[in-house]
């Protein structure tokens, strides 16, 4: 067996230098603070790329962490959307309650996906996932009793007890928690047992296999578990969000965060969220030239794979390390 084209990404450090550590408890007292000073766009801005933080890590565990190409990943992320939305509308619990039954839903259909399409390798792979991802699509647009078809779903406002979310600002502190508790369990999952296997399965799975790992299996439950935190992230934008329609989430979406993922570096977990809020805060301007969104989505996407393949932070900082030994 050959490995996987994408097996060269390289493996995050499990630590982090002091700089770095400053940065983010920098960042975290900027996020805190953020809906103190800012106006309600701003807010809605933001709850959007913690939505997109977490939508990249999902996705950074099935491509990052395992080495196995996926084009679906919107199509989980809408799963969850719908599930958690209608199970929020259904039954009027908690919405955390709803949340989770989107992540397990889109988890389980993941799983099946992924013992059928894992099957495959490489460009087939990519094409099983894309296929997926543009039926469901066809599903969210055509499933007019469940999904309310290409009308969009309305979507009711997040309950947490007594308290109804019905602002950007009120959702706020909510989304971060969520994120932060995403970001948690990925860093969790990739020091973990699970996640030694999810890299040993992506730099060669001959030497997994020949250290004892089902090297399917591991495959299998990295594609459930990608699925289930975009599904998360589906609950997520339900917090703040009281509307879905099915063309936001088609293929545009999954390139748009496959490229997120590509900008802040393969292989990493601060690679991925930093790609995500650097991206996103792109997308976001560009949203005034949407005729021209894919086409500037994919010239970067290919500018990074060629001359920065590891990623936008990566490439600083060999320029800064270049400069400071004077090359």
């Amino acid at each position: 067996m050959s490995s996987s084209p994408l097996a060269s990404a390289p493996e995050g450090r499990p630590g982090l230098p002091g700089a770095a550590l400053g940065g983010l408890a920098l960042a975290a007292l900027l996020a805190v603070a953020l809906p103190f000073f800012t106006t309600g766009y701003v807010v809605y801005i933001a709850n959007l790329l913690l939505v997109f933080v977490v939508l990249c890590l999902g996705l950074h565990i099935v491509i990052g962490e395992t080495g196995q190409f996926s084009m679906a990943h919107a199509a989980f992320y809408g799963i969850g959307i719908y599930a958690s939305a209608l199970a929020n509308r259904a039954v009027d619990l908690p919405y955390p309650f709803a949340m989770l039954f989107g992540a397990l839903v889109a988890g389980a259909v993941g799983l099946f996906i992924g013992a059928l399409a894992l099957r495959m390798r490489d460009i087939y792979l990519a094409l099983a996932t894309f296929a997926f991802g543009e039926a469901m699509q066809w599903v969210f647009a055509n499933w007019d009793s469940v999904t309310n078809g290409p009308n969009g779903l309305r979507i009711a406002p997040a309950r947490f007890g007594p308290l109804e979310i019905l602002s950007d600002k009120q959702a706020y502190p909510f989304v971060l928690f969520f994120c932060l508790l995403a970001i948690g369990f990925t860093v969790v999952v990739s020091r973990s047992r699970l996640g030694r296997a999810f890299r040993a399965v992506r730099e060669s799975e001959v030497a997994a296999m020949a250290m004892g790992i089902d090297v399917r299996r591991t495959r299998v439950i990295g594609f459930g578990l990608s699925a289930a935190v975009a599904g998360f992230a589906g609950g997520m934008f339900g917090l703040f969000q009281t509307f879905i329609h099915p063309d936001s989430l088609g293929f545009q979406t999954t390139i748009l965060v496959l490229t997120m993922v590509v900008v802040g570096g393969l292989g990493s977990i601060w690679g991925a969220i930093g790609g995500a809020i650097v991206f996103g805060l792109i997308s976001e301007v560009l949203r005034q030239a949407p005729q021209y969104q894919e086409i500037i989505y994919g010239a970067i996407l290919m500018l990074f794979m060629m001359y920065a393949p590891h990623g936008l932070f990566a490439f600083v900082g060999e320029r800064i390390r270049e400069a400071r030994h004077g090359r």
